[in-house]
């Protein structure tokens, strides 16, 4: 794995980083291909976004200009910026004048079964929930213990992907991805006000479905939304969008409309 912390090679960490001791930070994780980061502008624009949420003052020009040269150097795979708010004394307050750390690591692109594009996946029905908390809802901050829990709750390869609830038990997103529902013609999406991560590729496909003709809708979602669906897809900036075929006793086909958004995201990571 190639490691840089601000802006240098390297492969360790100072132990008073806040981001170790409190998950005091955020993340972005980011197609490469040809040297180039995909979806870029939305990983910067969601950055923006969390990192005024959160309070770090962040360098944002100094962090593009990073990525970039960090893409040019790993050339293919998956890059993952990691911004914490800096070290610190023991304690949750923030030290004063405490400089973001600014971490990159390269890795290679992830091999998915081509079954998974193809035919389509099965969702777990994972039993961890999803806290509410609207101050951290859609960023992608290091708390990621939920999605650890839940992805541990199954081991065998029949499920590719978990649903995730909150805890009124409406359907959020998957454990890595988002979640849509097509109904008559329509995209449906969870709404992420009060918890989740609002995908870069979610975003993408909710701008460009209407100018494809295709009606969009965030809203709540319901357990029934799922049991009257006509299709149902997951997608993330990594993989794209994966149909899905089963959860729990319900069945979808791979129909037309996650063809058409699969084409979409297709054209943008550019495989």
């Amino acid at each position: 794995m190639t490691a840089w912390v601000d802006g240098q090679p390297a492969d360790s960490l100072a132990l008073a980083n806040r981001g170790l001791a409190y998950g005091d930070g955020l993340f972005e994780t980011i197609a490469v291909r040809a040297g180039q980061p995909l979806l870029f502008d939305r990983h910067v624009q969601r950055l923006a976004v969390s990192c005024q949420r959160l309070g770090i003052e962040a360098d944002l020009a100094l962090i593009r200009a990073e990525m970039t040269r960090f893409a040019r150097q790993l050339d293919a795979g998956v890059m993952k910026l990691i911004l914490t708010r800096g070290d610190s004394q023991r304690g949750y307050a923030p030290a004063a004048g405490a400089a973001p750390r600014r971490i990159l690591q390269g890795s290679p692109a992830p091999v998915y079964p081509a079954g998974h594009f193809a035919q389509g996946v099965r969702l777990y029905e994972c039993q961890t929930r999803l806290a509410e908390q609207p101050l951290l809802a859609g960023i992608k901050h290091l708390n990621r213990l939920e999605q650890v829990l839940a992805r541990a709750e199954w081991q065998t390869p029949e499920f590719a992907e978990g649903l995730m609830r909150d805890t009124s038990g409406r359907p959020v997103e998957g454990v890595y991805s988002n979640l849509f529902v097509v109904r008559d013609g329509r995209l449906i999406t969870a709404d992420l006000q009060r918890c989740g991560v609002a995908g870069v590729m979610r975003a993408e496909l909710l701008d460009q479905a209407p100018t494809l003709g295709i009606a969009v809708e965030v809203r709540d979602l319901s357990m029934s939304d799922l049991e009257q669906a006509d299709e149902l897809f997951v997608c993330n900036s990594v993989y794209g969008i994966w149909p899905v075929r089963g959860f729990a006793q319900l069945n979808w086909p791979v129909g037309p409309l996650t063809r058409r958004m699969q084409a979409v995201a297709y054209a943008l990571l550019g495989s």
